[in-house]
This record gives structure tokens, sequence and C-alpha cells, in this order.
């Protein structure tokens, strides 16, 4: 008899909950925000940054708490006039990124709802006219947008693709060399996911997509016509949770194993160049800075670890042997980090402590981070994250909108101001 597949919405295997001692079994949703987040030890060895006097402040404000989702958020994905987001229960829905929102949002209206499918979803992505969906039923799904303009077409967006495509299915089908073991006594094609796909990813060109699934393997899809080209097959010893792509090429992947791995790619194949074993307990999100030299991962250990490229020298053997060292954590969340995004010199942080966490980056190594605001308003753990600059100016100040979706199912729209002193 099989294994029964788990329901719980922590990104967790689904015969485990890594956020969980081994021994204890999956409790109910209704239950999950409490006992079953409860966070593994922190990490005694890293250091925490040290937190200078503050060279910025910042003026946080929520704007709006967006209603209608009958099942937790569990994926954000925001355009340049829209916000999209996902839940557990397959809709994805369409909101108007900026103010005003109207008040209909808070009455559970049915209009935004753009797709529903079969299986939670788990991560969302944008590429021009496309939205990209991952979901619990093992599929990644291509609709394409009908109206950036507005988000109340009343119309459903048309699945154009569903990975892998059946050109994929057909063309693997009949080779006995196509298939791979995926667990004992079952063999599946290279090219589908057989678990949830947990986390997506664009290269920065936006010709790759990248997907990491609880089935232990992450796979590359080209973007013109979907077709997959490389599947990476046991890439961790369990779950992965979290996938990001670094502007220069690198991959890294996170996994309830409790480990990183860092991807580069050669001879048009991925191969490993490092595994970061800091993280106690599962590790549940990743952020790459946008020079791509700095790496955050946040894990149930409450800890967010803040990793900086090496240079050659510093590493030896082609500049790839270690890849990237951890520098020290972030610390100030009581529960697991769920969630992380990074823009400009921000990094923002969302726990099982019902709360999101802002964190900049000193311009001077020696400056280290400082915990400008601590975000509260969420009943319920703190699920997903995305934020976009709305406004800068030459004098370093700039003006974020930040998204939180939880499980108490609402999504919170934050507004943030970050001024130099």
């Amino acid at each position: 008899m099989g294994l029964l597949p788990c329901s719980c919405p922590l990104p967790c295997n689904k015969y485990r909950s890594e956020c969980q001692t081994k021994s204890t079994h999956h409790q109910s949703e209704s239950s999950t925000s409490s006992s079953s987040l409860l966070s593994q030890p922190s990490l005694p060895l890293v250091p925490s940054l040290s937190f200078q006097p503050q060279s910025s402040s910042v003026y946080h404000q929520c704007l709006a708490t967006l209603k209608g989702h009958s099942s937790y958020v569990s994926s954000l994905a925001v355009s340049d006039k829209l916000l999209y987001t996902g839940s557990s229960n397959s809709e994805i829905r369409v909101w108007p990124r900026k103010p005003p929102f109207s008040p209909e949002y808070s009455t559970g209206d049915d209009r935004n709802i753009v797709s529903t499918g079969n299986g939670g979803v788990k991560s969302l992505v944008i590429l021009g006219d496309k939205l990209i969906s991952a979901h619990q039923d093992h599929k990644i799904r291509v609709w394409r947008i009908i109206d950036e303009s507005s988000s109340r077409s009343d119309q459903r967006y048309k699945c154009v693709a569903t990975l892998p495509t059946m050109n994929d299915r057909f063309k693997n089908l009949f080779s006995s060399k196509s298939y791979v073991e995926v667990r004992r006594h079952k063999k599946c094609t290279w090219v589908h996911h057989v678990d949830a796909v947990s986390s997506l990813a664009l290269s920065q060109d936006g010709t790759m997509l990248y997907s990491g699934s609880w089935d232990r393997s992450f796979k590359i899809w080209r973007t013109s016509d979907f077709k997959c080209l490389e599947s990476i097959e046991k890439a961790h010893d369990d779950a992965i949770n979290a996938i990001v792509v670094s502007p220069d090429g690198f991959v890294y992947t996170g996994s309830a194993d409790k480990k990183i791995k860092v991807w580069n790619k050669k001879d048009k194949k991925h191969y490993l160049v490092a595994t970061l074993t800091k993280h106690l307990s599962a590790v549940n999100a990743l952020a790459v800075s946008e020079d791509g030299k700095v790496l955050y991962s946040g894990a149930c250990d409450r800890s967010i670890l803040v990793w900086e490229r090496l240079s050659k020298e510093d590493d030896g053997v082609d500049g790839e042997l270690l890849h990237m060292s951890v520098v020290g954590a972030l610390r100030g969340h009581t529960k697991a980090i769920m969630c992380l995004a990074v823009v400009s010199d921000l990094v923002l942080s969302g726990s099982a402590d019902k709360s999101l966490r802002v964190w900049k980056r000193g311009l001077m190594e020696k400056e280290g981070y400082t915990c400008l605001a601590v975000l509260e308003g969420h009943t319920k753990p703190v699920k997903c994250l995305a934020v976009a600059v709305s406004d800068s100016d030459s004098n370093s100040d700039y003006t974020c909108m930040v998204f939180s979706g939880s499980l108490d199912l609402s999504v919170k729209v934050w507004n943030l101001r970050v001024s130099s002193i």
C-alpha cells in the first residue's frame, strides 16, 4: 500500500514534515500554524552579522488586505501592472499591483479568478505575455495572459501548454533509454516530475525555465517551445523546496536534506559545483542578490544565512571548489523562515512567526546588516513574498511595494519608503 499524499502547507517532503521531528505525524491544517511549525534549533556556530547604527530610515504602511481565496495563499508573482496569487486549492487570481484597491476585494468576489487546475499552486513566474505555474499534481502549466491592462477581465486564461508537452512525452515513450527509476520498482520517462513541483526560476534572459521538485530532481526547459532539455535526477537526498538562478547562470537548489547545492553548465550539461552545509534543518527558501555575489537561505532553524561568493584566490581550484562561504546569520524571527525576496540592497523575509522583516545591507563589508522594520498583521504564517521597486531617485531613496501571502488566506500589500539619513 502506498503512502498517502501530504496536505501540509509547509514546503516539506510529502511523506514527512521537515519542520517537525521525524516521529511526529502530520496534523490537520488548522493546527499547522502552531504545533507543526515549531522550528528546529538555531545555528550556534554561525555568528550573527553585526547590526550597525542605522544609516537609513524606513516608513512602512499596510495599504490593503486582499481577500477572496478560500484556501491558503501559496505563491505570488508581480508584473508591471498586475499581481498574481496562487492558492493551495489550485486557484490563480489577478489583482491590480497599485492602489487604489476596490472594496469588492474584501467580499470574496470571484471575478478575478483567471485559472483553476488540478493541484495546489506551488510557484508562479511571469514570462512576457505568459504566466507559468507549478503544481502539486506534478505538472507545470503555461497560461496566456489576456489583458495586462486589466485585473477584472472576467475571462479565464487559456492554458497553452502543460509540461512535459505532448511532444516530449511521445518522443520518450517508446525508448527504454528514456526511463529512469523514480522509486523502488517504479520507472518513468525522464521528462516527467513524479512529485509536486515546488519552485520555478527563469534565467536572466528568459530563455530557460528551471523547475525543482519534491521528487529530488530539477529540470531545465527551453521557453521558446517548452522542450525539456535536461533533468538532474537525485540532485538531493530529499525534497527540493527552492531553486534560484544567478545573473551569471549559477543554479542554487535548497532541500529538505538541509543542503544547498550549487550547479553550473558546461558543454550543455549541468554539473555540481559545491554543496553548502551549514543549516541544521530543511532549507525552505533561497534568494540571490541582483549582482549574483550574495546568496540568502532560510530554513526551519529560524536563521537567514548570508553566503558570499569566493574569489578564485580564496577558492583554490578554478574558483569553483567552495564557490560560496557563509559570512553570518540574520536573526530575529522566532519560527521557521518560509520565504525570502531581494530588491536593491534590501532583503525581505517571511516566517512562520506571522511576521515579515526588512533587512538592509550596508554599503561596506564591515557595515553588516540592519533590520529596518518588522511588518506585522498576518494572523498565520507568511508563506510567500513578492517585491517591486515602484519609485527611486538619485539620492538612494526609493519606494517598494511588498506583497505577502499567508496561511490566513489573505494577501497584504505594504508600502515601504527607504530614505538615507
